[in-house]
């Protein structure tokens, strides 16, 4: 139990860290780019090391990369919700409003996710490679995200303070969550624990807070970006599964991150600059 807490607290840590990041970025950049930004292959990467650290590399370490584009692309119906949801629920005061949102919102997540476990396994049982698995989830991923982020949806920038209590509220939510992840990659098996890597602690923290703060339009303009953007941690798991094994995981970590940012970060940013000048 010691090792396993050891791998835990330090990704905790950082993802906490990074949660608060992406919040403010949201609220002070506005949806497009602060969307993007809290959508960095950032969490995943203490998340993975954890795991590397964890399992031992090889065939265990990369089924959990495998699983991730899984979970990514529940992470990316998850954020669909927060746009499409909201207008369709009972006018309700903004506590209740938002605890029935994030509750609908959660409950979707868990059932996707426990059909994604249960169906990784019932492949890989089957025989089927979990990387030809894990590309088709991405195929679909990438053409959602493109999707989200194709509606063109106005991406305000958040008019209030946020207070450092909240702040670190958000912060420690997330926490548990990545800490808790590597704690079930080594107890439940790398489907789960590439599926609980991914566990949208930071989309949540970023999607409840921001709104509580700043009202839902601003939340709701980081959706598309977002969707998109987060391709960029399937495409870190991608190259991970490879890049540990020949670099090890320090130097391998540092690649996969500088990948995933240049092939889909970049690009992302670009074309939804381009878009929004010529709205």
């Amino acid at each position: 139990m010691a090792p396993v807490i050891e791998n835990a607290v330090p990704a905790a840590i950082f993802a906490g860290v990074v949660a608060t990041g992406v919040t403010v970025a949201i609220e002070r950049l506005g949806g497009r780019l602060g969307g993007l930004l809290g959508t960095l292959p950032t969490t995943i990467v203490p998340a993975s090391l954890g795991i590397w650290a964890q399992t031992g590399g090889g065939e265990v370490f990369m089924a959990a990369m495998d699983a991730t584009p899984l979970g990514m692309l529940v992470n990316a119906v998850f954020l669909w919700l927060w746009r499409a949801l909201p207008p369709r629920l009972p006018a309700l005061r903004l506590g209740p409003l938002l605890a029935l949102m994030t509750t609908l919102a959660l409950a979707a997540w868990l059932v996707l996710a426990l059909g994604v476990v249960l169906a990784g396994r019932a492949l890989r049982e089957a025989g089927y490679p979990t990387l030809t698995v894990a590309l088709a989830a991405a195929a679909v991923h990438l053409v959602i995200g493109v999707a989200g982020a194709a509606r063109r949806t106005s991406s305000p920038r958040g008019a209030r303070r946020v207070g450092p209590v909240t702040l670190a509220l958000r912060g420690l939510f997330a926490a548990l969550a990545i800490g808790a992840a590597v704690w079930i990659a080594a107890v439940a098996g790398p489907t789960a624990g590439g599926v609980a890597a991914v566990f949208p602690a930071i989309f949540t923290t970023a999607m409840a807070a921001v709104w509580l703060a700043q009202g839902h339009a601003v939340p709701a303009g980081a959706v598309g970006p977002m969707m998109l953007g987060s391709f960029s941690v399937t495409m870190y798991a991608l190259v991970a599964r490879a890049s540990f094994e020949a670099l090890g995981p320090g130097w391998g970590a540092a690649l996969a991150w500088l990948v995933a940012v240049a092939t889909i970060t970049a690009p992302a940013r670009a074309w939804l600059d381009r878009r929004a000048a010529t709205s």
